[in-house]
């Protein structure tokens, strides 16, 4: 039996970027608008946060410990010891519309991010890049033309790479190869243009099942290596935002939400919108990201 639980009642204007760290029994997430990097200890049930200067859109586990990141001004190492941001690189620093969004680590240790144009008043441009950051710090443009990057995630083998632009309703697959890093063979893998579903955050269990959360859907949606639906979830806030496996079973579901703003407007469960979620009972289990190797 499923079960579906608030373990956390952030209040994330916009959370994402989940990951779980076996190594310290803790899940991570961050609210990009919020400014916000966050902690959740499912053993004690503490959390902690540390505020940021910019957006920070995702993050992941570093091998020599702490966290990388990918911010408004590109990528950079966080330390959660001293709260301290170090400077990576920066590939759009002459572009300041936009801002890093999705992104995460591959089977191979490489730290991947998207971006995507934001600037308020202004139309949404098709001008993000997705980036790949090689342990020896290089960085390297792997596609562009992205309006809204999201839904990026590895088959169990890192052979199939998947991605989604919010700005339409399909999410895409590609070969990926695992030498170099390149994508090619871009083809639809989901198309869910029926229901006027877009994907956010998105990610891959130990079967090959891709999950995937519908903002504005109130949903989880589980679509089999075939693309075909094998689980539809419904969530009591309308906006779930990423997902990734935790737990030291990797057989909890986490969930991020959003309230994105929208104080003083209705909202359908005010009282845990914006809220840290875990569904258990899926009866499936995770496959855990591998840290960063730079």
């Amino acid at each position: 039996m499923i079960e579906i639980d608030c373990v956390v009642r952030a209040q994330d204007e916009l959370g994402e970027a989940t990951i779980w760290d076996p190594g310290s029994g803790t899940f991570w997430w961050v609210d990009i608008f919020g400014n916000a990097i966050r902690n959740y200890v499912p053993a004690t049930g503490e959390t902690r946060s540390w505020m940021t200067p910019e957006h920070v859109g995702c993050i992941g586990l570093r091998e020599r410990g702490g966290l990388v990141a990918a911010t408004v001004s590109g990528f950079h190492f966080f330390d959660p010891r001293t709260g301290l941001m170090t400077p990576i690189v920066d590939p759009e620093a002459d572009v300041p519309e936009t801002r890093f969004n999705d992104g995460k680590t591959d089977r191979f240790g490489r730290f991947w991010a998207a971006s995507m144009f934001e600037v308020e008043g202004r139309k949404a441009e098709p001008v993000g890049c997705l980036y790949r950051l090689e342990p020896d710090m290089t960085v390297h443009r792997v596609l562009a033309g992205v309006t809204s990057p999201n839904g990026l995630a590895w088959s169990p083998d890192g052979r199939i790479m998947y991605f989604t632009d919010s700005s339409t309703h399909f999410v895409w697959a590609y070969d990926m190869d695992p030498a170099t890093g390149m994508a090619s063979n871009k083809r639809v893998f989901i198309d869910l243009s029926a229901h006027n579903y877009v994907v956010d955050g998105a990610t891959v269990d130990a079967e090959g099942n891709y999950w995937l959360t519908v903002p504005f859907g109130a949903r989880v949606l589980g679509y089999s290596p075939a693309g075909r639906l094998i689980r539809e979830i419904e969530l009591p806030v309308d906006i779930p935002t990423c997902c990734e496996f935790g737990g030291p079973n990797l057989d909890v579901l986490y969930v991020t939400s959003a309230v994105l703003r929208r104080w003083g407007k209705p909202v359908r469960n005010p009282d845990v919108a914006g809220g840290l979620f875990a569904i258990t009972g899926l009866g499936v289990t995770g496959l855990q990201l591998p840290p960063f190797a730079g």
